[in-house]
């Protein structure tokens, strides 16, 4: 995970002030300073166009990375509980990672409406089978998520099977945010963010705004995670899913902001010191009152999935017993090799689509 147009004012603002300091202070502009003024925005050498929302939302993609945890059965919860911040906080890793690492950006999305007859099962649903016959460029244009999450899942697995604990969180995290991803309607889509209809912005609305707001009154409670006998019908499932919900996602915000007008649409509020533009509160509750709960089950359903697919990759490695890895820590040189390599992705080495 990325920007949104209601954001960029924000970044504006940010940059426009750190400037103004660097005159007074007689030193050099620093991205570091930026990211200090917004710390949870990604941020480049480049000065790339900076969001406090990547996709799902920083928050979204920890919350729902946390509370999966707690699906678990008690052969797994106490070592998930014991990494749970590190679960929480690696969920956004992959957005990360999107302008610097090949391959990574089409992992979070698929645009059904690339495709013709997807809703009769004409798409193949093996990467190896859509590859021969759509060839592995033209999927790729397109998003890779279902696919992604049927390779992250057996990834998972083998971690387990060897009981490498750096790996089993690392991929379990990974798995998580592609999840979470699939089961969001705008990235089904090639209307990704409302630019083909006049609404530049509704993804990270969607996504980040209308979580923010609402998520403390959602029921999380999804019950204990179960065995997916057919992740690959499992990750499909949920793509399709949120594909039937996109209709409602594009046309209340539309007929909302026909009735409201612009100017009651937006708002300004503070962030980390700075004024932003924002989807103003009353024009949000209105969405997503008409939403009914679209939000909330979008997010509760990434959550017993999420859930479901740690359990099921531990099930399929033999059931490990995890209680003997519960006190990992990673090793001082193992946190210096993580901290270069996030420290590697703040560069934007390739372009990917803006949301």
């Amino acid at each position: 995970m990325f920007c949104q147009m209601y954001n960029c004012f924000v970044w504006l603002s940010a940059l426009t002030n750190i400037f103004l300091g660097s005159l007074v202070n007689g030193s050099p502009i620093k991205a570091e300073e930026l990211a200090e003024k917004c710390p949870n925005w990604n941020y480049s050498i480049e000065f790339q166009v900076a969001s406090s929302r990547p996709i799902w939302g920083f928050y979204a993609h920890q919350q729902i990375n946390r509370l999966a945890v707690f699906t678990l059965p008690v052969e797994m919860m106490p070592f998930f509980k014991k990494h749970i911040s590190f679960l929480a906080d690696n969920a956004v890793n992959p957005d990360k990672r999107r302008y610097a690492v090949v391959g990574e950006a089409p992992r979070h999305f698929i645009d059904l409406d690339a495709y013709s007859d997807t809703s009769t099962a004409t798409l193949p649903r093996y990467y190896k089978e859509a590859t021969d016959r759509y060839g592995a460029d033209s999927l790729a244009l397109h998003g890779l998520v279902p696919w992604q999450i049927q390779l992250t899942k057996y990834q998972l697995t083998e971690a387990f099977k060897q009981r490498d604990v750096r790996r089993i969180l690392r991929v379990a995290a990974d798995l998580g945010h592609y999840i979470a991803d699939a089961n969001v309607p705008l990235h089904t889509t090639h209307n990704y963010n409302g630019q083909l209809t006049k609404q530049q912005g509704i993804h990270g609305f969607w996504e980040s705004r209308l979580p923010e707001l609402f998520s403390t009154d959602y029921d999380f409670l999804t019950g204990q995670a179960e065995y997916i006998y057919s992740p690959q019908k499992a990750a499909w499932r949920a793509v399709f899913n949120a594909n039937a919900a996109l209709d409602s996602v594009l046309r209340f915000e539309q007929k909302l902001t026909e009735e409201v007008g612009e100017t009651r649409k937006f708002g300004f509020e503070e962030r980390n010191g700075i004024t932003a533009k924002v989807y103003s509160a009353d024009f949000s509750r209105q969405y997503h009152d008409r939403l009914k709960g679209q939000v909330e089950r979008q997010m509760r359903a990434s959550v017993k999935m999420v859930g479901d697919f740690w359990y099921t990759c531990w099930v399929d490695a033999g059931q490990p017993d995890l209680r003997a890895l519960a006190n990992y820590q990673l090793t001082e040189g193992e946190q210096k090799e993580e901290a270069e390599e996030k420290k590697s992705w703040l560069k934007r080495l390739f372009s990917a689509r803006e949301e």
